[in-house]
C-alpha cells in the first residue's frame, strides 16, 4: 500500500481584508481576506516551513514545485534540501513554472517508490486593484510519500490517479512579468469542465468505486466560479471549502492545500478525492485510514486563525507595486557564493556548535572552545526546531531594511545559545522581553538576483 504518511501547510501571518482595495484605487477588492507572504518570504521560504514539520528521516527524493520560483536557471529545490539538512545523497528538484507543477509532483510521488517529499508554495499577486491581486493567497504546503512500513503509517492510501492533458490558451505570463494575463472565463469554464467530468470518470473506472462512493471532494481551479461549476457536477456527497474567503487561490500550491483541507476533515476508512484543473485536469482518489486521526501537528484551521492584519498601502510596497523611498543607507553587498558555501550548515540549516566537555552552545558555531583549550571538537547542534526568550530587544529606524523598522532581539534559546537576531511577523509596538519566539527560515533581502537566505525568530503564538 503506497500513500500519504504526514502532510503539512504553511500559512504567512499576514492577512488583507480585500474591502481595502476598492478603497485604494478605486476599483477590484471584494470581501474576506488574503493570506500575504511578508516581504522576506517566497515560494522558497515557505516550502522550507512547511516541509520542515514532517522531514524527521531523510526522504530519498526532494520535488518543490512553484509558479514563481526564486531563480531560473539554478535549482531553487536545493536551498530547500540545505534548511532542511537533507543528506546530499538526497537529489532534489524543481518541478517547472506553471499552475499544474504541484499535482504532477503528487502524481509523480504516487508512482514511484521510496520515500518522496513534495512541497508546494507560491506567491500570488497582479496589478493594483485586478481580480488576480484580490483573489490570490500566499501558502505552502507539503507531503510525504511512502509505502505502508516505511517509517510511518499510511494516514491516506492512493487507490486510483487519472490525467487528462489539453493544450489551449487560458492563463499566461511571459517569464519575468509579474502580471498573469487570461483569456476568456467563460471559455476556460466551458473547456476545463469536459475535461473534469472526463478525468473524473476514468478515475472512478480505475478506483473500481461510484461517484457516489467519494465522501468528500475538493476541486483546485484558475477561479472559483470554474471550481464550483465542476464541483456540482462530479456527484460526490460533501464538496470541501476551496478557502477562497479567507485564503485565495494560491496557485500551483492551490491542489496541495485543498488535499491537506480535505485530509484534515476526512474520517477514517473514508474515500476522498482531489481535482485539479491547470493545462487539463487531474484526479486522485484516496482512501483513508484508521491512523488518519492519529495525525499530529498544526492545524490548517489553527493557521487561518492565527493571522494578522496588513494595510493595503503596505502590501503594495512588499510586491514592488507602490515604490516608496527607501532607507537612506547604502545597500547590501551581494552575497559570497564561497562564504556562504563554507558555512552551509550555519546559513540554511541553523546548525551551531556545542562543546562537548562543557555542553556550551555557540551561536554562530565556532571551532575552539571558550577556554581555548580545544580546537575542532564541537558538535554540530541544530537549532532550528528550538524555541528561545526574548532577553533584550531594540528597534532600529536606520538600518537598511525593505520594511522598516527593523526589530532586533538578543534570544536564549532553551538548552544554551544566545543570539542576537532578528524578529518577523510582530509588530515593534507588540515586542517584549520574555517573549517566546521560535526561528524560521527567511529571506534578508535580494541582491543582484541572489535571494540572501538566513533565519530570523517570529512569537511563538497559541
Amino acid at each position: 500500500m503506497r500513500g500519504i504518511t504526514a502532510w503539512s501547510t504553511y500559512l504567512p501571518y499576514r492577512r488583507l481584508d480585500r474591502s481595502q482595495i476598492a478603497a485604494f484605487v478605486g476599483q477590484g477588492g471584494g470581501r474576506g481576506t488574503r493570506t500575504v507572504a511578508s516581504y522576506d518570504e517566497d515560494p522558497t521560504t515557505m516550502a522550507v516551513a512547511a516541509g520542515r514539520r514532517i522531514a524527521a528521516g531523510a526522504p530519498d527524493l526532494l520535488l518543490f514545485a512553484t509558479a514563481f520560483p526564486a531563480y531560473a536557471d539554478k535549482t531553487n529545490a536545493t536551498a530547500i534540501h540545505a534548511a532542511l539538512q537533507l543528506p546530499a545523497t538526497v537529489p532534489a528538484f524543481d518541478l517547472g513554472a506553471s499552475a499544474r507543477s504541484a499535482m504532477g509532483g503528487l502524481l509523480l510521488a504516487a508512482r514511484s517508490s521510496g520515500r518522496v517529499l513534495v512541497t508546494a508554495a507560491d506567491v500570488r499577486g497582479g496589478l493594483a486593484g485586478s481580480a488576480d491581486e484580490a483573489a490570490g493567497g500566499d501558502a505552502a504546503a507539503a507531503f510525504l510519500i511512502a509505502d505502508d512500513g516505511a517509517g510511518a503509517p499510511v494516514l491516506a492510501e492512493i487507490v486510483a490517479t487519472a490525467s487528462v492533458t489539453d493544450e489551449f490558451v487560458d492563463r499566461w505570463r511571459s517569464p519575468g512579468e509579474t502580471r498573469t494575463k487570461t483569456w476568456d472565463d467563460k471559455f476556460a469554464e466551458t473547456t476545463y469542465a469536459a475535461l473534469g467530468r472526463r478525468a473524473w470518470a476514468d478515475a472512478l473506472a480505475a478506483a473500481g468505486i461510484q461517484a457516489g462512493d467519494v465522501g468528500a471532494v475538493a476541486v483546485a481551479a484558475p477561479t472559483a466560479r470554474i471550481a464550483a461549476s465542476l464541483a456540482a457536477r462530479l456527484g460526490a456527497a460533501t464538496v470541501v471549502d476551496d478557502l477562497a474567503a479567507t485564503v485565495g487561490n494560491a496557485g500551483a500550491a492551490q491542489p496541495a492545500l485543498l488535499l491537506a483541507a480535505l485530509l484534515e476533515q476526512a474520517a477514517p476508512n473514508q474515500t476522498v478525492a482531489l481535482v485539479s484543473l491547470a493545462d487539463g485536469a487531474d484526479v486522485l482518489i484516496l482512501r483513508t485510514t484508521p491512523a488518519v486521526t492519529e495525525r499530529r501537528g498544526e492545524t490548517l484551521a489553527r493557521q487561518l486563525a492565527a493571522g494578522g492584519p496588513l494595510p493595503y498601502g503596505k502590501f503594495l510596497a512588499w510586491r514592488g507595486n507602490l515604490h516608496v523611498e527607501p532607507p537612506r543607507r547604502p545597500e547590501p553587498a551581494r552575497v559570497s557564493a564561497t562564504a556562504a558555501a563554507r558555512n552551509d550548515a550555519w546559513k540554511f540549516g541553523f546548525v551551531a556548535a556545542r562543546d562537548p566537555q562543557t555542553g556550551a552552545v555557540h551561536m554562530p558555531p565556532q571551532r575552539v572552545s571558550a577556554d581555548g583549550q580545544r580546537t575542532d571538537q564541537m558538535e554540530p547542534q541544530p537549532m532550528s526546531g528550538v524555541q528561545g526568550t526574548v532577553a533584550t530587544f531594540t528597534v532600529d529606524r536606520m538600518a537598511y531594511s525593505p520594511s522598516p523598522p527593523i526589530v532586533f532581539a538578543v534570544v536564549d534559546f532553551d538548552g544554551g545559545g544566545r543570539l542576537p537576531i532578528e524578529l518577523c511577523d510582530v509588530d515593534a509596538a507588540d515586542v517584549a522581553i520574555g517573549m517566546r519566539v521560535e526561528p524560521t527560515f527567511r529571506r534578508l533581502f535580494v541582491q543582484d538576483g541572489i535571494p540572501n537566505y538566513f533565519w530570523k525568530a517570529r512569537p511563538v503564538r497559541g
